[in-house]
């Protein structure tokens, strides 16, 4: 398979432990670029403008997550055929899904952009977002609903080069746009004085130079030169992207209307309050950037050897896969208890009256999260399989149990046991998903034909 771009990599071949390991690797020095950046960006507008400003941006997180993990999911799911393709060897179905995908995400990205832009602020007022942070939530909000299609364009991009192999582009795009990133936050915030506006301005840009680089790299590929008769309308391959793509989507928004169910319970106390899970989901993003990572590495050598017919490889795959998770899950635990609270400190401006009432809420959230955090990396292990493997609607499920367990604890549950258990709104939620994904993971993989057609 001759491809001018080295990048690329074959995970039908080779010890598959190695393969997701070196894929795995790139993605996750981008995630967690990506998550510094947006770190740092957090760190500016709390310190740079104020608890409240830092209250502000985290009033947001569900609902712009909301958008966000629709497009992940979409892009993400577009871009699985594209990969079993790979394993196929077809070249001209690689060509055409990914044409696909293109039409598919500007038609997509245009109707959210405009649905966001016009929903932005009575959602707010759905959530009971706080009158003295309202406007500073409305205008990050939508302004960042405003780089949907921006964002759309960059997933999109990274998911098809996922999908053949290649973690370094978007490692390379991430950790470019990161430092455009930190240096836009620090002349719009701290020089210009935007405040909020500048934050959210500079995380779109950052985004548009992430993907201007990946399209960069995709045109470079002599498997990515598409022809005119790309472009046409194919019914079967977009039927099949549709068929991963959109319940994927459904999936994340059922996590995200339950995690903003969970947003309203947390704005009923107060700003303080707020302020201090904004600064632990901040540092969740860390948490979740190495499961997320994982999770691709996984979808895209299984979806790879699906393809090929490979299916004692995907056993084998998914063994070395759930050790890895698990190992990786201890590790991040461990850190981010030990490390956890002086990097809260940086989000929190010390002079501020409230910032040590906002810094206990933040660690006790933290360590609750780290200490229930393998329930979170097995859940993308077995999700991220069946996936690869072209099950969209057990992930829907997964859904559906996260639903239900964030929103039960954070009402039911506070209700009739105290306040205390919405630090366990989040992790219930992972633990009830992976409970219901493991089942349904094994029991698919069992049922996979035995014989193999290649080593």
């Amino acid at each position: 398979m001759k491809i001018t771009v080295n990048r690329v990599i074959n995970m039908t071949e080779g010890n598959p432990l190695r393969l997701m390991l070196f894929f795995m690797l790139p993605l996750m020095a981008a995630n967690f670029g990506q998550q510094l950046y947006m770190i740092v960006d957090a760190i500016i507008v709390g310190r740079g403008v104020g608890v409240e400003a830092l209250a502000a941006v985290g009033a947001t997180d569900w609902s712009y997550w909301l958008a966000l993990w629709v497009v992940q999911a979409l892009t993400q799911g577009f871009a699985i055929p594209i990969s079993q393709y790979f394993g196929e060897g077809s070249h001209e179905k690689i060509r055409q899904a990914t044409a696909m995908s293109i039409r598919l995400c500007l038609i997509i990205g245009l109707v959210m952009t405009l649905v966001c832009l016009i929903l932005g602020r009575p959602l707010l007022r759905i959530l009971q977002t706080p009158e003295d942070i309202f406007e500073g939530a409305s205008v990050y909000l939508l302004t960042m609903y405003g780089g949907i299609l921006v964002v759309m364009a960059y997933n999109m991009a990274a998911s098809i080069l996922r999908a053949l192999g290649d973690g370094k582009t978007p490692l390379i795009a991430i950790l470019v746009a990161g430092i455009t990133n930190i240096l836009l936050d620090m002349l719009f915030v701290l020089v210009f004085h935007w405040g909020i506006f500048g934050a959210a301005i500079a995380t779109v840009a950052a985004q548009l130079l992430a993907f201007l680089y990946c399209f960069r790299v995709l045109r470079s590929m002599e498997l990515m030169q598409l022809q005119k008769e790309d472009w046409l309308y194919r019914r079967p391959i977009a039927s099949r992207q549709a068929k991963l793509g959109f319940p994927l989507a459904l999936q994340h928004i059922l996590i995200a209307v339950g995690g903003m169910i969970l947003q309203s319970a947390i704005n009923r106390h107060g700003f303080v309050f707020i302020a201090g899970f904004t600064a632990t989901n901040k540092i969740y993003g860390l948490l979740e950037s190495s499961a997320i990572s994982l999770g691709y590495a996984i979808t895209t050598y299984m979806a790879q050897n699906y393809g090929a017919g490979l299916y004692d490889r995907i056993r084998r795959g998914l063994k070395s896969a759930f050790f890895v998770g698990l190992l990786l899950s201890v590790v991040v635990a461990v850190v981010m208890i030990l490390v956890g609270r002086p990097i809260l400190e940086l989000f929190i401006d010390q002079a501020s009256a409230s910032a040590e009432e906002t810094l206990e809420v933040a660690y006790h959230y933290l360590f609750v999260m780290s200490c229930l955090l393998p329930s979170l990396y097995l859940l993308y292990v077995f999700r991220n399989t069946l996936q690869g493997l072209g099950n969209a609607i057990a992930p829907l499920i997964s859904g559906v149990m996260e639903f239900f367990a964030r929103v039960s604890v954070a009402y039911l549950f506070t209700s009739l046991f105290g306040d205390e258990l919405i630090y366990f709104a989040e992790p219930s939620a992972w633990f009830a998903a992976m409970v219901v994904l493991i089942t349904i993971c094994l029991q698919t993989v069992h049922r996979l034909p035995r014989s193999e057609g290649a080593a």
